[in-house]
């Protein structure tokens, strides 16, 4: 039966194939995909960790029969015998090899598929005590994953071949889940899927962003998909309209594959403008850099005709790695290779920002420890609360800049206290490596303006900074008081909001006025619908994701600046701003 999921639009284009659902688990699961001669190793896993549990239940078994009579708790028996029952139960045994050997799951991905599929029928039960054995159920694979966990490496890390990145058969794949971390994401960027959709998640929440940086069709926000969608569902996600349609008609599909081939003949029209400069009608050049997550992204980054990256989000380096931080020397060489991927292009490294909905690890998201974790310890904040990490980090920015143009970004500074420690440390890691005779180059440190105490307070930022970058995700998020990762209040979240609008214009101004270069990394950069107005506020330096890169440059080689000045300041003395743009 064919409907529809709706949710939030976040990356362009339409996808289509059958669904993969990665279930929510308490148990952090890895999900990979194995090539043809590691499957029957991966059923051995299987086989092991089934065996390994059940030896685990016998053992408590018989010391509660040593217990005797007396002691012994009939309950707890019955449910033991319950959970072996489980453990050598058909379904979910053949259902698992069957995940591994047709879709080629890695053991524990397809545990936790299989586990969905039967969670599924425990819940159309009537009878309330058979329903209540799902919670069985998921105790006994939780031990499996327990047994299986760790040592094994994620889909799209280094080192894997091509062939682990392929799935089972030739039907092209669109990942379902409830939620992705930022780290999930990279471990997902260089698979098979032709797009995903999440239940969770808002416009600028980074599952969103990395999404983009993909460059495939994603809708997030979309309340029950996980468990409105079945495993193996045909499924249509319009990364455009922000709809999911499963098990779509002949004529449905037909549309929708005459939609997708014409977003790639759009595609192939973009890119003819990759070598054209960024220069608009009355002579104006406009720099257009490319917001990367890691290393490899140079090479997206150079293909859509960016003259630098604006911004390298070092903390996904730091991310999924189960609290084992990178030292100095694992750094250095990431950054180097981004510096030198970009073939002597200018390279803005920002300092690590993690916390809110950038977790170190994904069992660590949306933690309840923090009432407010947008609020807390993050970003600069956690740098500044431990040097030794943070020395660490500057003195592997600055020995990459040795092989390339290198500039150093700080997140989320608000106050002269935290300016000066900053820039203390900075020097101080120059000294280091001076002590060490360590090369490095002249690099040029920045501070992002993304609180409004920092776009309130510029003139202090550029006594202290070479240069400025806005950061419009969490500007907005902060000054409209918006969970950005919170698709209940998603509506709210309006980059075109009068006190945003002012405090956006305000920066440029004043960054233009002081002659120091003043960039937009945020969300904002990459929408074209706001192009044209950021230009008329007199932007020069945008940074957006690679796969937006062209398409902004068309409505830059479209745009006369003379002209857009004074719109520009009408747009910025309305009440409705929306309301102009739309004109």
């Amino acid at each position: 039966m064919t409907f529809s999921v709706h949710g939030l639009a976040v990356s362009r284009g339409v996808a289509i194939g059958r669904a993969v659902i990665v279930a929510s688990s308490r148990v952090d699961v890895a999900h990979y995909f194995v090539q043809p001669d590691q499957i029957a190793a991966e059923i051995q896993r299987l086989r092991r960790a089934r065996d390994l549990v059940s030896e685990d239940i016998v053992r408590v078994q018989q010391g509660l029969h040593e217990l005797g009579p007396a002691d012994a708790h009939p309950e707890l028996t019955a449910l033991l015998d319950v959970h072996l029952m489980l453990l050598q139960d058909e379904q979910l045994t053949n259902g698992v090899k069957h995940w591994i050997t047709e879709r080629r799951y890695n053991a524990e991905w397809a545990l936790t598929t299989q586990l969905e599929v039967i969670a599924r029928q425990f819940d159309e039960m009537e009878d309330l005590y058979l329903r209540e054995r799902k919670a069985d159920l998921e105790q006994v694979v939780e031990r499996m994953l327990r047994v299986m966990r760790g040592g094994d490496t994620p889909v799209g890390l280094p080192g894997q071949t091509d062939a682990s990145r392929q799935g089972g058969g030739d039907e092209p794949l669109v990942l379902i889940a409830h939620d992705l971390s930022p780290a999930d994401m990279l471990q997902f960027k260089q698979s098979v899927f032709a797009g995903f959709v999440t239940d969770v998640g808002g416009k600028t929440s980074h599952t969103a962003i990395v999404a983009r940086s993909m460059d495939i069709p994603a809708v997030v926000g979309a309340r029950s998909a996980s468990h409105l969608i079945n495993q193996d569902d045909w499924v249509v996600i319009d990364g455009d309209a922000g709809v999911v349609v499963v098990d779509p008609s002949p004529i449905v599909l037909a549309e929708y594959g005459f939609k997708q081939r014409q977003g790639e003949i759009e595609r192939e029209r973009l890119s003819r403008l990759k070598h054209t400069p960024a220069v608009t009608l009355d002579g104006q050049t406009i720099e257009l850099l490319a917001n990367i997550e890691q290393p490899s992204d140079a090479v997206a980054a150079l293909k859509a005709g960016a003259v630098g990256v604006g911004l390298f989000r070092s903390e996904f380096l730091f991310m999924g790695r189960n609290g084992r931080l990178p030292d100095e020397q694992e750094q250095y060489l990431a950054y180097r290779a981004a510096v030198e991927g970009m073939q002597g292009l200018p390279v803005t490294i920002r300092t690590v920002d993690v916390g809110a909905d950038k977790p170190l690890d994904r069992n660590t998201a949306r933690s309840d420890d923090h009432l407010n974790p947008a609020l807390g310890l993050r970003a600069i904040r956690w740098s500044l609360a431990d040097p030794a990490m943070f020395l660490e980090q500057l003195r592997a920015i600055l020995r990459a800049s040795a092989h390339g143009p290198v500039n150093l970004l700080i997140p989320m500074l608000a106050h002269a206290s935290e300016i000066r420690q900053t820039l203390a440390l900075v020097q101080k890691a120059r000294d280091q490596l001076d002590a060490a005779c360590q090369p490095y180059g002249v690099v040029k440190v920045g501070a992002m303006i993304e609180i409004p105490a920092a776009a309130l307070t510029v003139p202090m930022f550029l006594r202290h900074f070479d240069f400025l970058s806005i950061g419009t995700n969490d500007l907005i998020q902060y000054t409209l008081a918006i969970d950005r990762a919170d698709e209940a209040v998603s509506h709210l979240y309006d980059p075109v909001h009068p006190a945003v609008l002012h405090l956006v214009g305000a920066t440029i101004a004043q960054g233009r006025a002081q002659g120091k270069s003043v960039s937009v990394c945020g969300e904002m950069a990459g929408d074209v619908a706001m192009t044209r107005l950021l230009l008329g506020m007199g932007l020069r330096s945008f940074s957006m994701h690679p796969s937006q890169i062209l398409q902004v440059k068309q409505q830059i080689l479209r745009s006369d600046t003379a002209k857009l000045e004074a719109w520009a300041q009408r747009v910025l003395a309305a009440e409705d701003p929306a309301g102009l743009l739309r004109d």
